[in-house]
């Protein structure tokens, strides 16, 4: 509490002189700061004077450390023998406490080892993420594996909707874009042909690009930016509200109950979707060629049987589990790192599309790779 004689400090400058008089306390400290603010002793180039000083605290004392600088404050009261030594001693132990605590000047600029910093830290961030996806994939192998022998700890409820989310209602998105795109491959394909008069080999050109490759990656793409975000929004958000720690304490496994199905339904969805879509894409390229250069759809499916071997629909076939695998664990895996925050969700969900779909576009590149040296 304020004593009754106390005296708020006040700052006298003249033109030569300025002085430090009253009492800076913090009983005072709202009249003293708008004190410090209205002045320019800091400017100030004459004496200063702390003989009419009063008492003083620490608050005071920050406030003449902000008024006059922690430097020029420390020297005055070495200087300032007049000054009992207590004030004379918290004056210079705040000043050099305060003085110290002053923001570091910025480092020089160097663009190179700036650079090649920046491009380690990328790395360094890509490799640690790497390797959690190839421990959670493990880890979801672990846990396939062990539920195989065991059916009564098969969750079909949580199989059978995820299924319907992630097969069922994607029928329609996927038939359309392969439909389309179908059709837009023939047409090119047949404005190139035409000029060298084979516009019948656009039949082979669309059955070989939907069942070896387009069915299937137009598929994989469409189930990364829809269901992998799904999965991601759907776990992070229980992550966030705290129900995957609550499944933990009830002694329940969230891979088996949140990963599993999921895995499980994209498994199995992925490959219906990859037939629907390449059906849809040879019926688009069936119809740009009865349409503009007079193919009937007799002939055209009478030249897809005899020039299109059963190996390449099988090659296409064989992708889409393991693509639907990738995607799902990703989009899991990214709903396992968010934190507490609807932001966090957002991010995550963003990342995990972007992911799903490099790593399929990556791994069809390789299967494709791979397949040509074979001969299939």
């Amino acid at each position: 509490m304020m004593c009754p004689m106390s005296t708020p400090g006040r700052i006298d400058q003249q033109e030569d002189r300025l002085s430090i008089a009253g009492d800076w306390v913090l009983a005072h400290y709202r009249h003293l700061r708008g004190q410090v603010e209205r002045s320019a002793a800091a400017e100030f180039g004459g004496a200063v004077s702390l003989e009419d000083l009063g008492e003083l605290d620490t608050a005071g004392a920050a406030l003449l450390v902000e008024l006059l600088g922690a430097a020029r404050l420390e020297a005055l009261a070495s200087e300032a023998a007049y000054l009992p030594e207590e004030r004379r001693a918290l004056l210079e132990t705040v000043a050099r406490a305060m003085g110290s605590t002053r923001s570091p000047e910025p480092p020089p600029s160097r663009p190179i080892r700036d650079f090649l910093a920046g491009t380690g830290q990328v790395v360094e961030a890509l490799w640690h993420q790497q390797r959690l996806l190839m421990g959670f994939i493990g880890m979801t192998l672990v846990t396939i594996l062990r539920l195989l022998p065991r059916p009564h700890r098969w969750r079909f409820t949580a199989l059978v909707v995820h299924l319907h989310q992630t097969g069922l209602n994607a029928v329609p998105i996927v038939a359309l874009l392969t439909f389309l795109v179908g059709a837009v491959v023939a047409f090119l394909g047949a404005t190139v042909l035409e000029e060298f008069g084979a516009t019948i080999y656009t039949v082979d050109l669309v059955a070989y690009s939907f069942l070896r490759e387009f069915g299937v990656l137009l598929a994989a793409i469409l189930l990364a930016g829809r269901t992998a975000s799904a999965f991601t929004a759907q776990i992070g958000s229980m992550k966030a509200n705290e129900e995957i720690d609550a499944i933990r304490t009830q002694g329940l496994s969230p891979m088996e109950l949140l990963v599993v199905p999921r895995v499980m339904a994209l498994m199995i969805s992925l490959p219906l979707l990859t037939f629907i879509g390449m059906m849809s894409g040879i019926m688009g390229g069936a119809v740009v060629c009865a349409v503009s250069l007079d193919i009937p759809f007799s002939q055209f499916f009478i030249i897809l049987e005899r020039d299109i071997p059963l190996q390449h629909f099988l090659v296409g076939m064989v992708k889409a589990p393991v693509f639907a695998f990738l995607i799902a664990v990703v989009g899991c895996l990214e709903g396992f790192k968010v934190s507490g925050s609807a932001q966090s969700v957002g991010e995550h969900t963003t990342s995990s599309v972007v992911q799903a779909i490099f790593i399929v576009i990556l791994m069809n590149a390789l299967a494709a790779l791979f397949f040509m040296e074979m001969g299939w």
